[in-house]
Order: C-alpha cells, then sequence, then structure tokens
C-alpha cells in the first residue's frame, strides 16, 4: 500500500469518526428514551383499549318504528328469561317455563307479520340419539327444541339459512350470556324481518335449540333428523364465552370464503381474526360450539360469532342481565340483522358446490375496517412481501456500502454479526415471559394476574422487552466499528429483524398457516419505511430514517396489540377453568412474548438512538422486580375476587358402593371428589374456614378401579381424574329421589361362545354407565351405537355412555353381547358401573354445611352423585 492509499484510509478513517462523534451528539437525551416507550404505552390505553371495549348507542322503544333491531325490547326480553333461573336440561325450568317463553314471544311476532310477505310455522321440537365426543358415546333422550320457519311466499328456494342458538344452561347459572343473550337477539331479528315489508330469496330457520351445554346434543338431533335440516345451506351460530361486549367472528366456512365477504359487507361493526379460528381449532380453547355439529354431521358451512368479554361471570352464578350493557346486545343486533338479511338473499346458496373454493384470511382493524382475501391471495401476499423485503436489504447493504467506502462483503460480514445478535434477542424476547410463567408456577403462584390484568405487563410483556433490548444493547455499547457508521448498525438490526420475520412468513405460509398475516402487516410496514427511506437521503443521513420508521409502525403497533389483548382478554379467564394438569400461565407469558415481539420488534432497538440506552433496560428490569414483588408476596397478586373473578370449585358428593359377582356389597364409602378447575387447585382454601384435611389424591385408585371407581360425570372429569382429589366422610352421602337402579332383566345364549345380557336402568336426569368387559371377553353387539365398537377407548378407560334426558325421563332398557372363546360364562365376564347425577339438588345437611364453608370468593358447582359397581 503507497503513501498516497494510506492517507487516503486515514482520511476516511477519520471522517467515519467525525460522523460517528456527530451521530453520538445528535443522539437525544437519555430522558427521552423512557418517554419512547411510553409513548407507545399511552397510544395502546388511549386508542387500543377504548376501541376494543366501543359499543354502539342502544335503541329504545322510541326507535321501534324504524323498523330496526331494538335493545331495549332484547334486554326486556334477556331479563325475563335469565330470571327463570337455571335451565338445565330436563329440568322445569329449561322443559316448560323457557320453552313457555320463547313460544309465547313467537306467538306475539306471528300475530304481527306481513302475511303478504312472509309465512312462519313454529315447530316444537323433540328429538333422541347419540354421537361419540371426546372419551363419551354421547346419549340424548327427548330433548326440545323449538325450530322456526319464516319463508318467503314470493321465493321457490328450496336452500334454507340456518340461525342457531341455545338456552338452555350449565348447572348454577342463570345464563343470561350463554346464551340467553343470542337467544332474545334472535327473537328481536326474527321480529323485525317479519314485520318488515322487505321479502327475501331465501327461507331461514331459527333454531332455538334446549340442550347444547351436554355437547351439543341438539344441534345432532336437528341437523341429522329435522324435517328442514337437509335444506339448511349455511349456518350463523351464536354462542357466547363471556357477557357482554363484542361479539367476535371466530370461525368460518370451511371451504366457502364468500361467506367472509358477506360479512364484510353487512356486519355494521366488525371484528373478527383468522388467528381466533386456528386457536379454536387447534383445542386450546376448552370449549366447543354446535358449529362443529353442523359441519361434521350435517355439512353445513358458515359463519360461528361468540361473545368473549367477561369470561370471568361464563359458566357462573354471576352470569347475570345486570352485567350485559344494552350498547352489547346493539352491536350484536345490527350485526346480525344486517348479516342474516344478507345471506337470506345470497345468489351462492342455490349452487353451494360452485363456491367451495378454499379458506379465507380475515381481520378486522379496531372494529373500524374489515379485510380478508382468499387463502391462495394470501400465500401470494405473504411470499411477495417476504421477498421485497428482502431484496430492499440487499439495497440497503449495497448503498451503506458505497457510501462509507466499504466492500460489500465487508457490510455482510457485520450484518451476519448483527442478525445473530439478533436472533439471541428474538429467542430471549419470546423465552423470557415463559421462564417467568414456568416459575411462578413452580412457586405454586399461578394466576396471579386473574384479577389484576395490569400484571400481564410488569410479570411477561417488560421481560420479553428486556429479552428484545439487552443483546442489541449490549453489542452496540461494546463494538468499534471503523468504517460503518453507528445509524448504519442500527439499521442492520432492524434489517436482522426483518429478515428473521420473512423466515418465518416464508416458513409458516409453506406449512398453511393463516395466521402468518399477523407477521406480514409488521413485515410490510417496515418495508415500505425502507423503501421510502432508500428513495429519499434519509437512508444515509445519520438517524433521519427513524421517523419514517416510527411513523410506519404505528399501524402495525396498533393492530398486533389489539389482536393479543383480544386473546389475553379471552384466554385469561379460562386459565381458570381449563383443569389443573397444564399451565395456563405459559399461555398469556406467550401471548404477551408474542406481542411485544410484533408490536416492539422494530421500535426497541430504537433506543440506542439515545443516550444511555441502559437505562432503558434496567427500567424494564425494575418495573419487572416490582411486578414480581406484588404477584408474589401482596394482596393483588391473589387471583381471585368475590363475585367479579372468583375461583371455580366443582365436586361431587360422592356415595359409591362396589357389587362383586356374587351379589355381595364389598364397598360403600362416602366423600367429595373434587375436580379442580385451576392451576392452584386447593391451596387458596388455606387458612379458611373449609376443612379439607384428609384431601388425597385419587390416581392410585385409578389403577386399581374401573373409572377410578368414581361417578365421573364427564369427558372434563374423565380427563382431569388423575389430578382430581378426594375427602372422605363418616356420615354416607343421602342420595335424593329417583333411586338410581340397574336390572339384570335375561341372560341369554346366543351361540356356543356369545351371550347377551339385557338391562334395565332407572335413575335422575343425567345418567352415565362404565362398561368394560375381562380381557379375555369382547364386547361384540350392543344396543348403542354399533360404530362405536370398532374404536374401543384407549386403556384403561371402559366405555363411558353419557346419558341425558330431557322433556321427560322413561326407563333405558340396553343389551350387551359378549364373545368368550372358550364360551364359559358361569365366572365374571363383564364389570358395569352406573352413576347418577342429581344435579339441582343441594344434597344432604352435612354437604350444605360443608359447602358453606367455602370462603366468598369460591363459585361452587356441586350435587349428589351415585355410583354402584357390578360384576356379571
Amino acid at each position: 500500500m503507497g503513501d498516497k492509499d494510506k492517507l487516503i484510509l486515514a482520511e476516511s478513517a477519520e471522517a467515519l469518526k467525525n460522523v460517528n462523534e456527530k451521530e453520538s451528539s445528535s443522539k437525544a437525551p437519555w430522558y427521552f428514551a423512557s418517554g419512547f416507550l411510553l409513548f407507545w404505552g399511552l397510544l395502546f390505553f388511549a386508542v387500543v383499549i377504548p376501541r376494543f371495549y366501543k359499543l354502539p348507542t342502544p335503541l329504545t322503544m322510541e326507535d321501534a318504528k324504524r323498523n330496526v333491531f331494538i335493545a331495549e325490547r332484547a334486554y326486556n326480553n334477556l331479563y325475563t328469561l335469565s330470571n327463570i333461573g337455571n335451565k338445565l336440561t330436563g329440568s322445569k325450568q329449561n322443559e316448560v317455563d323457557a320453552v313457555n317463553f320463547l313460544l309465547s314471544e313467537l306467538a306475539q311476532i306471528k300475530e304481527n307479520l306481513q302475511e303478504d310477505i312472509f309465512e312462519m310455522e313454529i315447530d316444537v321440537s323433540k328429538v333422541s340419539g347419540s354421537f361419540p365426543y371426546k372419551t363419551v358415546l354421547n346419549m340424548y333422550r327427548n330433548v326440545q327444541s323449538i325450530v322456526v320457519k319464516l319463508t318467503p311466499k314470493a321465493s321457490n328456494s328450496e336452500n334454507y339459512l340456518l340461525v342457531n342458538s341455545h338456552y338452555d344452561s350449565k348447572p348454577y347459572t342463570a345464563s343470561a350470556g350463554d346464551a340467553g343473550f343470542m337467544i332474545v337477539t334472535m327473537l328481536e331479528v326474527l321480529r323485525v324481518i317479519a314485520s318488515t315489508k322487505q321479502t327475501l330469496e331465501h327461507p331461514i330457520v331459527f333454531l332455538f335449540n334446549g340442550a347444547e351445554e351436554n355437547m351439543m346434543q341438539a344441534s345432532h338431533g336437528f341437523v341429522t333428523q329435522h324435517k328442514w335440516a337437509s335444506k339448511c345451506k349455511v349456518v350463523v351460530n351464536l354462542d357466547a364465552a363471556g357477557s357482554g361486549g363484542r361479539e367476535v367472528l371466530f370461525q368460518s366456512g370451511p371451504n366457502h370464503p364468500w361467506l367472509v365477504n358477506y360479512y364484510k359487507k353487512y356486519a355494521k361493526h366488525p371484528f373478527a381474526t383468522t388467528m381466533a379460528e386456528e386457536i379454536f381449532q387447534s383445542g386450546i380453547i376448552p370449549s366447543d360450539t354446535d358449529f362443529r355439529q353442523f359441519n361434521m354431521y350435517g355439512n353445513i358451512p358458515g359463519l360461528d360469532m361468540a361473545q368473549i368479554i367477561n369470561g370471568y361471570v361464563y359458566h357462573t352464578k354471576y352470569d347475570l342481565s345486570s352485567v350485559i350493557p344494552r350498547g352489547s346486545l346493539q352491536n350484536t343486533g345490527d350485526n346480525l340483522l344486517q348479516l342474516v338479511r344478507g345471506l337470506a338473499n345470497a345468489t351462492e346458496i342455490n349452487d353451494m358446490d360452485a363456491y367451495k373454493t378454499g379458506h379465507a384470511v380475515f381481520f378486522d382493524f379496531l372494529g373500524l375496517y374489515f379485510v380478508h382475501y382468499s387463502e391462495g391471495t394470501g400465500r401470494s401476499i405473504n411470499f411477495g412481501v417476504a421477498g421485497a423485503v428482502l431484496i430492499f436489504i440487499f439495497i440497503s447493504m449495497w448503498r451503506m456500502s458505497a457510501v462509507s467506502n466499504a466492500s460489500l462483503c465487508n457490510v455482510a460480514s457485520w450484518f451476519i454479526l448483527v442478525i445473530i445478535v439478533q436472533i439471541i434477542s428474538f429467542v430471549l424476547g419470546l423465552a423470557l415471559p415463559a421462564v417467568v410463567a414456568y416459575g411462578m408456577d413452580a412457586f405454586g403462584l399461578s394466576l396471579t394476574y386473574y384479577s389484576t390484568p395490569l400484571l400481564v405487563v410488569g410479570l411477561y410483556v417488560c421481560p420479553s422487552l428486556i429479552g428484545l433490548s439487552l443483546p442489541i444493547t449490549l453489542y452496540y455499547s461494546v463494538q468499534r466499528n471503523e468504517k460503518i457508521s453507528n445509524a448504519y448498525h442500527l439499521q442492520l438490526a432492524l434489517h436482522s429483524q426483518a429478515l428473521i420475520l420473512a423466515l418465518i412468513v416464508i416458513a409458516a405460509t409453506v406449512y398453511g398457516v393463516r395466521t402468518t398475516y399477523i407477521f406480514v402487516i409488521p413485515l410490510a410496514s417496515y418495508m415500505l419505511s425502507l423503501a421510502f427511506n432508500l428513495l429519499t437521503t434519509l437512508h444515509d443521513r445519520g438517524y433521519a430514517w427513524t421517523g419514517v420508521l416510527k411513523l410506519s409502525q404505528v399501524i402495525p403497533f396498533l393492530y398486533s396489540s389489539y389482536v393479543i389483548y383480544t386473546f389475553v382478554v379471552v384466554l385469561t379467564p379460562m386459565g381458570a377453568r381449563a383443569g389443573s394438569a397444564s399451565n395456563r400461565d405459559l399461555y398469556i407469558a406467550v401471548l404477551a412474548a408474542v406481542g411485544s415481539v410484533l408490536s416492539f420488534g422494530f421500535l426497541i432497538p430504537l433506543i440506542n438512538a439515545f443516550r444511555k440506552p441502559s437505562l432503558v433496560v434496567l427500567s424494564l428490569v425494575l418495573v419487572t422486580a416490582i411486578s414480581l414483588y406484588l404477584a408474589s408476596s401482596t394482596q393483588i397478586g391473589f387471583p381471585y375476587r368475590p363475585k367479579t373473578s372468583g375461583q371455580r370449585v366443582a365436586y361431587l358428593q360422592v356415595r359409591s358402593k362396589y357389587y362383586e359377582y356374587d351379589g355381595t356389597l364389598s364397598k360403600d364409602f362416602s366423600g367429595y371428589l373434587f375436580n379442580f378447575q385451576d392451576r392452584r387447585e386447593d391451596t387458596p382454601f388455606k387458612g379458611t374456614k373449609v376443612n379439607l384435611t384428609g384431601l388425597t389424591s385419587i390416581k392410585s385408585k385409578c389403577e386399581q378401579h374401573m373409572m377410578c371407581g368414581f361417578p365421573l360425570f364427564d369427558y372434563r372429569y374423565v380427563q382431569n381424574r388423575l389430578q382430581s382429589k378426594f375427602l372422605k366422610r363418616d356420615e354416607p352421602v343421602q342420595i335424593p329421589e329417583p333411586p338410581t337402579t340397574l336390572t339384570k332383566m335375561a341372560k341369554t345364549n346366543i351361540n356356543a361362545t356369545t351371550v347377551r345380557l339385557e338391562f334395565n336402568v332407572t335413575g335422575p336426569t343425567y345418567l352415565s354407565l362404565f362398561i368394560k368387559p375381562y380381557e379375555d371377553v369382547t364386547i361384540s353387539g350392543w344396543s348403542f351405537l354399533s360404530s362405536e365398537l370398532a374404536k374401543p377407548p384407549k386403556a384403561p378407560l371402559p366405555y363411558h355412555i353419557y346419558v341425558t334426558h330431557g322433556v321427560d325421563i322413561t326407563p333405558l332398557n340396553f343389551y350387551v353381547d359378549l364373545t368368550k372363546a372358550d364360551g364359559d360364562f358361569d365366572v365374571p365376564v363383564l364389570q358395569l358401573g352406573v352413576s347418577g347425577h342429581y344435579i339441582q339438588s343441594p344434597g344432604d345437611a352435612e354437604a350444605v354445611k360443608f359447602a358453606s364453608s367455602f370462603p366468598s370468593f369460591c363459585i361452587l358447582a356441586q350435587w349428589p352423585a351415585i355410583y354402584q359397581r357390578y360384576i356379571f
């Protein structure tokens, strides 16, 4: 190298040093860095939160002449319906009182019918049937529904639109939100349409079903047996996982994206996301809806919408009309009225197969605008954005090389180093909240945010921001590059973030994940800001490019925080009813981490454009430490509060009897079987009046006895049986009337190796049969659903026949055919258990006293149940 070259190199180095010094002096003061983060926090609380909870002004009876949805009338109906009380399938409240209320309202609607436009038919349906669901064969007998068909006289269409919801309840709830809210909304929509001189192309069937809570029995009965079911081509299903607020569209189709187009066209207050659809269908949400039955057994596509806000009162005695704002009814009513009218005029219904063209990607932006496109279009957008980002990153690096008088290889080598640092940041941003969740759970401190949601920020969001910011901040504090300016280095960090997101987008798109769009939004915004900076001189003018970047990230920040907040609102209450087997804190931690990465991934590195960025990191550490203290050492972190966010406590007042082969009673014991609904199980009761001395796990009993030797109620009790605990009591549990009985009626030899045993069962509305042959015996036939014999339950579970009676209770007669190779049936061949559940009974005096000892923050769901095991 000659003297001239050395001089040029020295001058270049000196020039770059001067640039870096100038950049350093141009950095904003350190106190603006914290203000920078606070700005985005304030933006969330000033824009996202108000938009999320915004409801329209409810209309009153003074507006009735306008032929619009009237929230006041719907609310009055809701008040009446919920005041009937607990509408358990099989109860008088459900089978008589609720039915009479609905028939009375329907009669009024029919009186005001535009008879020259419509014909209205009302059918009270009673159905019986069975189908497999989870761990049970779900059998229903004489469950009721009210089915209404509104037919436009000017149309000859034989293709119907179906609108469905349910009026029955879970035990011990008035079910104003789930789903009385949707029932009265349907009534009001039917009233408006039927009384308006506006004809339709297709008939509408309104299904007011009376047995959804027992694993969607009435909808199965309708879709498989009702005379109008085969002509229903599209369904709008309405349900709830909360009480109040806006309803969300969380399932569509399948394979009919045109339905989402109708939602866009007619939903006045859009609230929807493909992310909800994919999460719901993954099984993370511990719920299901009738939408499943219509799809599976009727091949009917449609739209599935539900209330989601205030899930704390869902399925509890606090699900009352008083907690539901009238604006919520107006919101859902406006949407449903226009959507039903739109779909009832849809030409696509005439030829459904012609429009079966795959899935849709859909989402709303703050309730202001609805976006949707086909899955194929989504793939093109995803690949296009990812590819464009990679191209712009290369152009940016080329510009850096040219401006800095450094080779492209030199810039690329620094870029690779920064990528490594950014990958570490990305991983830490996702991992640190999970570490906090695991740690809190290990110390028995799950759900500390349950009643104080703001703790989510300190426990999970701040650790994620620490992970995102710490590595890159440390890197910039030690790196000394004499060729590439600090501002360029900061751009390389953002390029690295973009590269990571682009690779995620490509991989997720190839895998078929439609939720990929949530990564595309911030990536596309970064691409646009980078393109603008490259087209101007901002790219090469120190930190001048950061202004455009910040502006470009406003929309991604608003949307990402909006959609993640939606799922935090939904999943937080669900964590207290999802069982004790899984750590639901981890779900919230992951959501907070993903939200932080999407909302701040391109923003948090910008703290290095301020002086002393380490102070921001230390501030985040301080907030996390304070939050951990509040969550672990103060009453703020105790999860439960009376009425507003209580602890769900589910247990059975059990009496178990074991009868041997010779008919003798070998065991007869009583106690309380707890099916804990959340991770904390019984620990919140310590120091209270409730006496749980002697509470033990039933896991060992599950290894010894069929169904653990207890009257496990439904699939939830079965799935959570290994976490269940039993508290024995000395005094036998008194079982109400009618008695649960199992009688062997006959034993018939069919052939040399097969025998038929016939039985009769009587008891309350809710019964279960547990059937398990001995090892050398097979069940070759029975009177239940024959296809289930080809799919034996996973060992050690027996066959579980879950039986619900609706409008009347009749004895259940059934048979079981047993085949044995040696033909010897004079030895034990079959275990058969029968359990009866007396759900609306408070139990005997001792059980009532025990229930009254629980603290005020507990929400009990408990009843007497008897289990009798026989050997034949």
